[in-house]
């Protein structure tokens, strides 16, 4: 059982909870975020419920009588082919994968999509940090899933009066990044995973600090399942379509033979690659400033997950309050890297390049492509 609860409390409590049981951990989401949510509002047009005709007297024209084969008749396909128009049915949104990345690829513009992906968020407990319509890429704020936390004895008991005490211990975000489809009239969706956990760091344990967690692809997968059926999937549909793929090797590390520079070698073409690497820098922390598809280049700069969350040093309770106040900027790093996407006969190679578009041979660069490659796995 993972809390983080003042010593105080923790004395007071402790016989209360000794002879309670570890309760094995929740895998539903309850996601509790820092501020308040916004509560969403029904648009004037939207607030009335929509008439159902099925049931309405037919209309019998000022003749006296009503009969059910004329009724029949003016329901008609040929009667009302000039009053509708049936849409064709069509797959509107689907599941796409490459090792363990999915993504969503939906037949509608990013514009369109792009207020109904908020909603979600928010009503999923977070608040939307960063939104950046110009480049497809909108961010949460950090947030506990409150489900991972047993329904002990004690907090059944105290409810709400002691919960706000209760903690994970752990804190997730998730950047989504929408890109133009491969095809025509499409937007492909990304989700990314970010997490932390808050770690005793003296013998004592009476002081914390946040660290990275690995991202998780699999809670990745569950808010695409819950988008895919939010955007009109049926339930069914979207759990087959994300379960849980056996993963493939789809990229590897390898050495360049022409200067000795470290590369990383994509099994996929360079659509899908330049896809797969923009995730993964989602994945690992970077941030991307600007981006060139034409030339495959990616400018990001290095988001240290540790400033970002504001808790190189917890005291208790308390600064758990404010541990998402850090600014955006602040945890940014100053030196800006070009990654390289390029087409190799039907694959892809990623490199680092300097600021001057050489390779870039440093041990930072290896460190970027290894991290690269476990997410591209």
């Amino acid at each position: 059982m993972n809390r983080r609860i003042s010593g105080l409390t923790l004395s007071l409590i402790a016989v209360a909870i000794a002879g309670c049981g570890i309760l094995p951990e929740s895998r539903k989401i309850e996601y509790k975020s820092a501020g308040k949510v916004p509560t969403l509002e029904v648009p004037p047009d939207l607030s009335q419920l929509t008439r159902d005709d099925r049931y309405l007297v037919p209309d019998d024209a000022g003749k006296g009588t009503a009969t059910f084969s004329a009724y029949a008749a003016d329901r008609s396909p040929e009667a009302q082919a000039g009053q509708s128009v049936v849409l064709p049915q069509i797959e509107k949104v689907r599941v796409e994968r490459s090792g363990n990345q999915r993504w969503l690829v939906v037949a509608a513009a990013p514009d369109a999509l792009w207020d109904n992906i908020k909603d979600f968020w928010q009503e999923t407990g977070f608040i939307v940090n960063i939104e950046r319509p110009e480049a497809g890429v909108m961010e949460t704020d950090w947030a506990e899933n409150r489900a991972k936390i047993p329904d002990d004895f004690l907090r059944n008991t105290l409810g709400r009066l002691l919960d706000s005490l209760y903690s994970t211990g752990e804190r997730d975000k998730f950047r989504t990044r929408l890109e133009p489809g491969a095809e025509p009239g499409t937007t492909e969706i990304y989700i990314s995973h970010r997490a932390m956990e808050e770690v005793f760091i003296s013998s004592a344990k009476d002081e914390t600090r946040w660290q990275p967690r690995t991202p998780d692809p699999e809670l990745e997968a569950e808010m695409l399942r819950r988008l895919m059926v939010r955007l009109g999937a049926e339930e069914r549909r979207a759990e087959v379509a994300l379960a849980t793929p056996k993963a493939e090797p789809r990229a590897r590390l390898a050495t360049s033979s022409e200067d000795g520079s470290g590369k990383l070698e994509v099994f996929d073409r360079f659509d899908r690659a330049w896809r797969r690497v923009g995730l993964a820098l989602d994945r690992v922390g970077f941030t991307v400033e600007d981006r060139d598809r034409s030339r495959g280049l990616y400018f990001v700069r290095y988001v240290d997950p540790e400033i970002d969350n504001a808790s190189k040093k917890s005291d208790g309770v308390l600064s758990k309050l404010v541990f998402w106040k850090a600014s955006e900027t602040s945890a940014v790093s100053r030196e800006q890297y070009r990654i390289h996407v390029a087409d190799v006969g039907g694959r892809s190679t990623v490199q680092v390049l300097t600021s001057e578009g050489g390779a870039d041979k440093s041990d930072t660069a290896r460190k970027i492509l290894a991290l690269l490659q476990q997410q591209l796995q």
